[in-house]
């Protein structure tokens, strides 16, 4: 694109214009981009200057008048100023944070079917059941909420513990991959351990629960909300992660003879409002700091062996 001042018209083919071609005229606008030759040639006309649109070597041009040719040059460069770099153009989100090491996934698939053939199956009489599975009265009336993070390890039978191996442990490849094997670890069980008290708390009495499928539901809720910010601007598409969370809820979190529809949804409400921290700008920056990565690791790991300890006091 260029403003300029050429009084030969001989280099210029014909083409349809806005107005006859003067005899004497004055090249003021001349560009290869159709649409904004257009756009300066309605400028032209607006303001009442008759011009002439047409086909040079060069590309298009509009040329004017010799005695219009000044105004239609000032209108003209008006206009491109106060359209410099309009529309704005779409500033990429590209993610390139990477984890230093592959996420745990194996770890914590193997922990919980490792921890299975020890416990076995739901069993009154199990010292690991009695102790450790989530129990309203226990955690209300004797401050045992150590149970809270133990019932997340354990399982009533192959099916619950099949299930949540395969699916908890595919997203949460997927989730530390996003967040970092700390930050990951310690989020999830923070959720899924908020999720049972919320839970215990409104069921009040009379309530046993064991499994990781609120940990997997709070996965869910994190995900979502993480990846709506890698959404567009368009509001309808930013409720999609939410509308997927819903669905994902509804088949697979609300069907089963010892399915805790409570705890599945309070661990999806969980992870949605967690992972709205998760997603803040503050977070995202401290995520490749190494030090802290292993401190939530470490600490996460500590909190299970810890809750398993006090268990068995």
């Amino acid at each position: 694109m260029s403003l300029f001042h050429n009084s030969d018209p001989d280099d210029q083919k014909q083409s349809p214009g806005v107005s006859s071609d003067p005899e004497d005229k004055t090249t003021v606008f001349a560009t290869d981009d159709e649409q904004e030759a257009l756009a300066c040639s309605l400028v032209l006309s607006s303001v009442g200057i008759s011009h002439h649109y047409s086909e040079t070597q060069y590309g298009l041009a509009l040329s004017v008048a010799n005695g219009n040719a000044a105004e239609a040059d000032r209108q003209l460069r008006a206009y491109l100023h106060e359209n410099e770099n309009w529309p704005k153009k779409p500033v990429a989100t590209h993610d390139d944070f990477t984890p230093l090491l592959q996420p745990p996934t194996l770890l914590l698939i193997g922990s919980l079917a490792l921890l299975y053939t020890i416990t076995g199956p739901w069993s009154e009489h199990s010292i690991w059941f009695s102790n450790g599975a989530g129990d309203a009265n226990a955690i209300l009336d004797n401050h045992q909420y150590h149970r809270l993070l133990t019932a997340l390890t354990l399982h009533a039978d192959p099916v619950h513990l099949l299930g949540n191996c395969l699916f908890g442990g595919f997203l949460f490849h997927f989730f530390c991959k996003l967040t970092g094997n700390g930050l990951g670890l310690f989020s999830m069980l923070l959720t899924a351990t908020l999720a049972n008290y919320i839970n215990v708390a409104l069921h009040e009495t009379d309530h046993l629960f064991v499994g990781f499928s609120t940990a997997v539901f709070a996965i869910i809720g994190m995900l979502a909300m993480i990846s709506r910010g890698h959404r567009s601007d368009k509001r309808y598409l930013q409720i999609l992660p939410f509308m997927a969370g819903a669905a994902l809820l509804a088949m697979i979190g609300s069907s089963g003879e010892r399915t805790d529809l409570g705890a599945h949804f309070f661990g999806l409400c969980c992870g949605l409002a967690f992972g709205w921290v998760l997603s803040t700008h503050q977070v995202l920056k401290i995520r490749s700091s190494t030090p802290l990565q292993a401190t939530l690791f470490i600490l996460s790991l500590a909190a299970i062996v810890i809750a398993w300890k006090r268990a068995f006091i």
